[in-house]
């Protein structure tokens, strides 16, 4: 099935950014808001604690069964917000290498933001994405 979402990048724009810098879905295109994903097992422990990367690994595997769930794929989504609980740039970068790896060449918008805490415990990394797919 072909994505509903077409991304938009600019030349008008720096291309140091690691996405594109708008996205657009048809009219007829469903939306689906993903809740915020979380790095939590199935019996809801945090998981990789202390650590960014793992954490934004489980969110990403977390967010891909929510798709799938929804009827879409990580090529659906149309935007995303990761949260990073740090004031360390690195840890930011961490994180944000592991969501960008995960969705490949499809690179839609995303913003980053630190945070200075999540709502579980030992929680570093939350996902929030919106998807579109065609039914």
């Amino acid at each position: 099935m072909t994505s509903a979402v077409t991304l938009i990048r600019s030349r008008a724009l720096s291309d140091v950014a690691e996405y594109a810098y708008a996205a657009t879905a048809p009219a007829d295109a469903r939306l689906i808001f993903l809740a915020g994903s979380c790095p939590l097992d199935v019996d809801g422990t945090t998981v990789a604690v202390g650590d960014h990367a793992g954490q934004a690994a489980r969110c990403v595997q977390n967010m891909t069964t929510a798709l799938r769930e929804s009827g879409a794929s990580l090529t659906d989504v149309i935007s995303t917000r990761v949260l990073v609980a740090s004031s360390r740039q690195a840890d930011l970068v961490a994180a944000w290498e592991v969501v960008r790896d995960a969705f490949g060449d499809h690179d839609p918008p995303s913003t980053l933001i630190g945070v200075t805490v999540l709502g579980y415990d030992d929680q570093l990394v939350e996902i929030e994405a919106v998807a579109a797919v065609r039914d």
